[in-house]
């Protein structure tokens, strides 16, 4: 398990995964994002100029976000919890993208030895987890 503020897929990261899979023949990437994400809800704040980061440590895992999600945020006239999930989701997609993608370890193995990667959402009040169909 690789735990990360945000879902965010940065080389350590990726580094991880490639390590788990070739070494460990890990066959399965599950990205899991939840409701209640600070990550997403610090995105969401600054997309909306409601607040910085704070640090700037909080606002590289900010920035990493904020593409995801922007513009899932912008203009939306959603509530807030839509906002939150769909924002959630829209990160956690390009997530998985980003891991498909950033690697050729990963790719080769996902094309040629079985590796899947798919998202996935945790609600933390129910504790139901949704896996994304066809991502």
């Amino acid at each position: 398990m690789i735990r990360v503020a945000g879902n965010i897929v940065a080389p350590s990261q990726i580094g991880s995964v490639e390590f788990a899979a070739e070494r460990f023949g890990t066959r399965l990437v599950v990205v899991m994002g939840h409701t209640r994400c600070g990550a997403i809800d610090a995105a969401i704040e600054a997309i909306r100029g409601e607040s910085d980061a704070g640090s700037r440590n909080l606002a590289s895992i900010v920035d990493r976000v904020r593409p995801a999600i922007d513009s899932v945020v912008r203009g939306s006239t959603a509530d807030l919890d839509t906002i939150r999930r769909a924002a959630l989701r829209a990160n956690v997609v390009a997530s998985v993208t980003g891991l498909r993608n950033g690697s050729d370890i990963i790719h080769r193995l996902a094309s040629e030895d079985g590796l899947v990667i798919v998202g996935a959402d945790l609600d933390l009040t129910t504790g139901v987890v949704d896996f994304f169909h066809g991502v």
